[in-house]
């Protein structure tokens, strides 16, 4: 029922191609537009909608190096992020089309095919994105710049569905670098107070002389240097959400005087008799352990209460399998723009080498490491060389680690092929070899498990 359906768009500069292609499919889809020029793909695609789009890999005209291919790849993707694209190539630029497929191609065939094995692609690959949107029309869809597509960022985007249009209060729990301050965002991005302030103090910072100038304000001549009257970080985000981050670093008597607020809902400045009315939604950070904060000699209890109505609790990049791809992506394409330099691709080793590290410092250090390999690399392919992993981090590549954990076999086998891809520094050939496998057997397990 889907092929049924199906628009498909072909592009090959072989009239013999694009007819066998076409009373192929016509009577099996809905409608099949062949193009001979790829200078018309971007207008076309403009004025009418396509499900799927083949595209060879090189033009006449222009030398038959495959880049072609790759070049309006790029192009169709960036103008349309959702549409499927199947590449052809012969036999011999398959290490191309294997580059396609880590820029965003759904397939690839090659040359010349079998009729049962594009039918059977072209379903696969329609049944599997059919799937997809039906299941993105049951994920939660919010406002947010958190890039993440994994099972364990899913779990968190349903819980800010669920909690970001309540006044409740949240705590925020993860490891330096997980991104818990785009969490504390979305949370007030997303909620009936998303026009009101959203105020970030950093109180773990914060002096014990400081903590309550800051947060609750002053009047003039309260101390030596109150030269005249000033707001409080709870006034000021008065009517939107205050974000406490570093919560679990504040003292015990500051705790204190915290929760004294949080109880009276109302804040009375230093040097001041007068009370004032507050009305904040409260979010809350820490890296500290839930088991640290459950000891009443270092945390309050009725303080953690009163912040914890809701946690949720932000997974470490390590845990996020395919997020790491679409995360290098992003940054990789921010730096390239901010550095003034031309469009990276990735050879196959290169997010091989990012998926074995297990990034202590999340995706902070992941930033910094991307950002590095864009200034210094001189080309326009990111390779695994270009990966320096910094000291600061403690840095360590997980090559037997699944294998003793786990006795899944395709926790496994995704764990020797990684081992052999690392020695042989990405090489497919001969890590195929080494795997008693055929190249091809191990570029469908390399998109099998997102390698």
């Amino acid at each position: 029922m889907v092929l049924k359906n199906a628009s498909i768009l072909v592009i090959d500069d072989d009239a013999d191609v694009l007819m066998a292609l076409r009373l192929l499919l016509k009577p099996l889809v809905k409608e099949v537009t062949t193009e001979k020029n790829p200078n018309n793909i971007t207008s076309y695609l403009e004025r009418n909608h396509a499900d799927l789009v083949i595209l060879d890999m090189n033009f006449s005209g222009l030398v038959n190096t495959g880049n072609e291919g790759i070049f309006w790849l790029n192009k169709i993707l960036k103008q349309k992020p959702d549409i499927s694209v199947i590449l052809m190539t012969a036999y011999a630029d398959i290490d191309l089309a294997v580059k396609g497929l880590k820029q965003g191609a759904s397939d690839f065939l090659m040359k010349p095919w079998k009729n049962k094995k594009v039918i059977e692609t072209i379903s696969e690959i329609l049944d599997k994105k059919q799937y997809t949107n039906s299941q993105k029309q049951n994920t939660p869809q919010i406002n947010t710049e958190i890039i993440g597509d994994s099972d364990v960022m899913h779990d968190v985007f349903v819980k800010l569905k669920k909690v970001a249009p309540t006044d409740a209060n949240v705590l925020i729990l993860g490891e330096n670098g997980t991104g818990k301050d785009l969490i504390a965002r979305a949370l007030h991005d997303n909620s009936n107070r998303r026009h009101k302030p959203f105020i970030k103090v950093d109180v773990g910072a914060l002096t014990t002389s400081l903590f309550e100038s800051e947060l609750f304000g002053y009047k003039k001549g309260a101390f030596t240097d109150a030269r005249e009257d000033r707001k409080g970080r709870f006034e000021a985000a008065n009517g939107g959400t205050l974000f406490l981050d570093e919560i679990g670093n504040i003292t015990l008597g500051q705790q204190v005087r915290l929760l004294t607020v949080l109880q009276n809902r109302q804040v009375t400045p230093l040097g001041s008799n007068e009370s004032i009315p507050i009305d904040i939604r409260l979010i809350c950070a820490t890296n500290i352990d839930p088991k640290v904060l459950a000891d009443e000699k270092k945390f309050r209890k009725d303080l953690i209460y009163r912040i914890n109505t809701v946690d949720i609790i932000v997974p470490p990049l390590r845990d996020r399998g395919k997020d790491i791809t679409e995360l290098s992506r992003h940054f990789v394409a921010l730096y390239a723009e901010k550095y003034n330099k031309t469009p990276f691709t990735f050879e196959p080793g290169f997010i091989s080498k990012l998926k074995q590290h297990d990034f202590p410092g999340n995706v902070r250090e992941l930033q910094y490491v991307l950002e590095r390999a864009v200034i210094m690399t001189d080309g326009s392919v990111l390779k695994q060389e270009d990966l320096v992993f910094s000291s600061i981090e403690r840095p360590s590549v997980k090559t037997t680690n699944i294998a003793a954990t786990s006795l899944n076999l395709d926790d496994i086998e995704k764990n020797a092929i990684l081992t052999v891809l690392e020695k042989n520094k990405g090489n497919v050939s001969k890590s195929a070899k080494e795997l008693g496998i055929t190249r091809a057997a191990l570029y469908r397990r390399l998109d099998k498990y997102e390698l």
